[in-house]
């Protein structure tokens, strides 16, 4: 059993945990026969894993999904639904943040846009990459308040540059004005080529020149997002529907 002294330093040492998987050790007949290595190493798997999991549970509480719970495992496929098994897999590892890609996922409403881009969101927490989800029209909002304090807009930019996963919910279903694509122009500069954004969309990147008001600005945003980016195409099928009837 440790002392207090040791039970001290090893909280000053962030690292507490041990304090408890070692008095679970002491409990056991079974762990004391074995060797220090041994013992050692189920308590830095212990440790590491209980470390692992509060983090993961910080990032997804700050991520602040529309549907927290949402997981790839619980996805519902059918031959309606035009993405595969294989595609959200692949996806699951997380591989197109290390790449700095986007994902349009694209379909019509209640076509489960939102679950599959909260579901990538649990994805991203669990290897570790800061993120973050909001309606377009939220992040917008945020635009406003802060353009009339100084520094605000700013400050604003460096927040949502800085999450490594940005989930942008229903992209340009409201027209934008010159000053909202102003600071999505800036956004997007920042954000390009460094982290990843994911769009839970209506309209295709084609499309997107138009909605965005047209102009140059707007032509610098598609572009950015209209090479690097994997689509999930969710079509018609009405989820609402689906679960509704469960």
């Amino acid at each position: 059993m440790l002392d207090n002294e040791t039970n001290r330093k090893l909280r000053l040492l962030n690292i507490g945990e041990f304090i408890d998987a070692i008095e679970l050790q002491d409990r056991d007949p079974e762990v004391l026969e074995m060797s220090f290595d041994e013992r050692f190493k189920l308590l830095t798997d212990r440790v590491f894993q209980e470390k692992y999991n509060a983090k993961v549970m910080r990032l997804l509480k700050s991520a602040k999904c529309r549907f927290p719970k949402a997981d790839v495992t619980d996805i519902y496929y059918h031959k309606d639904r035009p993405f595969s098994k294989t595609l959200i897999t692949e996806l699951a590892t997380c591989k197109f943040v290390d790449q700095s890609q986007s994902v349009i996922i694209l379909g019509y409403a209640s076509t489960g846009k939102t679950y599959l881009g909260c579901a990538l969101a649990r994805e991203a927490c669990r290897h570790q990459f800061r993120t973050r989800y909001i309606r377009t029209s939220e992040l917008l909002s945020e635009f406003d308040d802060a353009s009339v304090i100084s520094g605000g807009t700013e400050k604003l930019l460096r927040k949502y540059s800085n999450f490594k996963v940005l989930i942008l919910d229903e992209w340009l279903t409201k027209d934008i004005s010159k000053a909202e694509l102003e600071f999505l122009f800036e956004l997007s500069e920042r954000r390009y080529d460094n982290t990843s954004t994911i769009f839970c969309t209506l309209y295709p990147p084609e499309e997107w020149v138009r909605r965005l008001g047209k102009g140059t600005q707007a032509e610098s945003i598609y572009e950015r997002f209209r090479f690097n980016n994997i689509q999930v195409k969710t079509g018609e099928m009405n989820m609402r529907e689906i679960y509704n009837k469960k």
